[in-house]
């Protein structure tokens, strides 16, 4: 029996500073914020279109906790606009990177808190 799982529609990054935070998310990676919920230090993401995308939602803690990966699919004129967008803003980006055996493009960076993220462009 196959799973019945198509996709991942939301995940959680923890961070230091929310608006610092949501600064990048929106400025840099260009995404549209669904809805804030000041009082629990949440801020929810609209990643794709709204019938096959998700949500990468950001939650201020001061705690410890690890660095995360996420990854975002782009097609590749968007790998190249990403690239220079990233340039522009000042971060510091490695790639594009081929992965043959996906077969896809990927550009690797970090946001503010550390986590690694990708911009993957499958070929």
């Amino acid at each position: 029996m196959s799973s019945p799982i198509r996709g991942v529609y939301e995940v959680v990054a923890r961070v230091r500073d929310l608006e610092r935070a949501e600064r990048f998310y929106r400025d840099v990676l260009g995404l549209e914020l669904g809805l804030r919920v000041a009082e629990r230090g949440m801020s929810f993401w609209r990643v794709g279109t709204q019938s096959d995308g998700g949500m990468v939602v950001l939650q201020q803690d001061d705690g410890e906790w690890p660095r995360q990966h996420f990854a975002f699919r782009v097609d590749a004129e968007g790998l190249e606009r990403a690239a220079q967008l990233l340039e522009a803003h000042g971060v510091e980006a490695n790639g594009p990177v081929e992965h043959a055996w996906m077969p896809a493009r990927s550009l690797y960076f970090e946001d503010p808190d550390g986590h690694e993220l990708e911009l993957c462009a499958p070929l």
